[in-house]
């Protein structure tokens, strides 16, 4: 099921994501090195997150994401 969920969601988000990267282009506001660079670190990360999926419990990648979202928390209040 979570497949589907995921499938569903990248499927919703596509159309916009080409949509407005074609209107980015056209209006020359792509910064290529950061777009370029973005990208690389997308694409390592998400082969890293998958390897990661398959090996790591749901309770230990449920109790990482509280520790995240308490730290990114913590900074934007600081």
């Amino acid at each position: 099921m979570k497949h589907g969920a995921r499938a569903t969601s990248i499927f919703a988000i596509l159309p916009m994501v080409i949509a407005s990267s074609v209107f980015y282009f056209k209006g020359n506001y792509i910064d290529w090195k950061i777009g370029i660079l973005c990208a690389i670190g997308g694409i390592i990360g998400g082969y890293i997150g998958s390897k990661l999926l398959r090996k790591l419990s749901d309770k230990v990648l449920k109790i990482s994401f509280i520790i995240f979202l308490f730290y990114v928390s913590i900074k934007m209040i600081i």
